[in-house]
C-alpha cells in the first residue's frame, strides 16, 4: 500500500511540474526576420525555427530582432537603438551577410580587444557586451552561417548572388562559420554549427536550379554543381527555383520548412539544456 502511495505521489509530482517560463531573443538577419513574414517568401514557407521551437517548448517565448539584409557589423552599429530586451536567453545567428557584403572579418583579437564595429569580430564583442550588460547570467547561444547556393530573391530576380562554393573579396563563408565558433568557445556558451551540419551542405540546399541549356536554350534542371558556370538572366528567364526545386532552402539561401525544422532540431537540443 506505501509503494502504490508513493507511486502515486511520484506520478502526480511528474504530471503537474510546469517549467519556468523562459524569454528568448532571437537576434538576426532575413532568416530570423521571415520567421514572422513568410508572406515574403510567396508563402513558400509556413513558418521559421522560432516559432518551431515555441511549438515543442511552450514555455519559451521568443522575441524577433531579425533584420531583413542587415551584417553582424550593422546590428552592432545600432545595438544601442535596437529595443533590445532582457530575456533569459539570446541567440545570434549572422555572419551571411558580412560575407557577400565583403565586410572585414578581421582577426580574434578585435573580439579580445573590443576594437569596434569596423571588423565582424569586433562587432560581435560590441553585441555580447549589450547582451551581457542587459543580463549578465543569460545565456547566449550562437549559431554559425548556413552554406549557400545561388540565391534569387523570389520579388526581385535582379537581388542574386552566387553561393558560397566561392570567395568573396578573397573571403571564404567557413571562415565566418569558424569565427563564430571560436567566439562561443571564448564565452565558454553553446554553439549550433549549421554550415557544417550535416545534410546542410551546397549539394543538398536545392534540387535543382532550372535554367536555359546553352546549347539547346531549352530550360532544363541543373543540380549542384552544374548549374554553378550556367547563366541566369533576371531581365527574361524565369524563376530558377520552382516549388519542387526546394529542399534545406527555397531560394538557395533561405531555408524552407525542412530547412528550418533542421535549424529547430539542433536548437532544442541546447534548450532542453537550460
Amino acid at each position: 500500500m506505501k509503494k502504490l502511495i508513493l507511486l502515486l505521489c511520484l506520478l502526480l509530482v511528474q504530471f503537474s511540474f510546469v517549467p519556468p517560463t523562459i524569454t528568448w531573443v532571437a537576434i538576426g538577419d532575413s532568416i530570423t526576420y521571415l520567421n514572422d513574414h513568410p508572406n515574403e517568401t510567396g508563402h513558400r514557407i509556413t513558418k521559421g525555427y522560432m516559432t518551431m521551437v515555441h511549438e515543442k517548448m511552450p514555455h519559451i517565448n521568443f522575441i524577433n530582432q531579425g533584420h531583413n539584409g542587415w551584417t553582424a557589423i550593422k546590428i552592432a552599429t545600432e545595438i544601442e537603438n535596437l529595443g533590445i530586451q532582457k530575456a533569459d536567453v539570446y541567440s545570434i545567428f549572422l555572419g551571411t551577410n558580412d560575407w557577400w557584403g565583403g565586410k572585414p572579418l578581421g582577426e580574434f583579437s578585435d573580439y579580445e580587444n573590443n576594437t569596434g564595429n569596423g571588423t565582424v569580430h569586433g562587432s560581435f564583442r560590441m553585441i555580447v557586451n549589450k547582451l551581457k550588460s542587459l543580463n549578465p547570467n543569460a545565456k547566449i547561444i550562437f549559431i554559425t552561417p548556413m552554406q549557400r547556393v545561388d540565391f534569387v530573391y523570389i520579388n526581385n530576380f535582379k537581388n542574386n548572388a552566387y553561393g558560397s562554393y566561392r570567395d568573396k573579396k578573397g573571403q571564404n563563408l567557413e571562415v565566418f562559420a569558424n569565427a563564430v565558433k571560436d567566439i562561443a568557445r571564448f564565452e565558454r556558451m553553446p554553439v549550433v554549427d549549421l554550415y557544417h551540419a550535416k545534410k546542410m551542405d551546397h549539394a543538398n540546399l536545392v534540387k535543382f536550379k532550372r535554367l536555359k541549356d546553352p546549347l539547346s536554350s531549352e530550360y532544363k534542371n541543373f543540380k549542384y554543381p552544374e548549374f554553378i558556370d550556367v547563366l541566369f538572366n533576371p531581365e527574361t528567364d524565369e524563376y530558377p527555383y520552382p516549388v519542387e526545386a526546394s529542399n534545406v532552402t527555397f531560394d538557395g539561401l533561405h531555408p524552407s520548412d525542412k530547412g528550418y525544422k533542421m535549424i529547430t532540431d539542433l536548437l532544442l537540443k541546447e534548450f532542453s539544456k537550460l
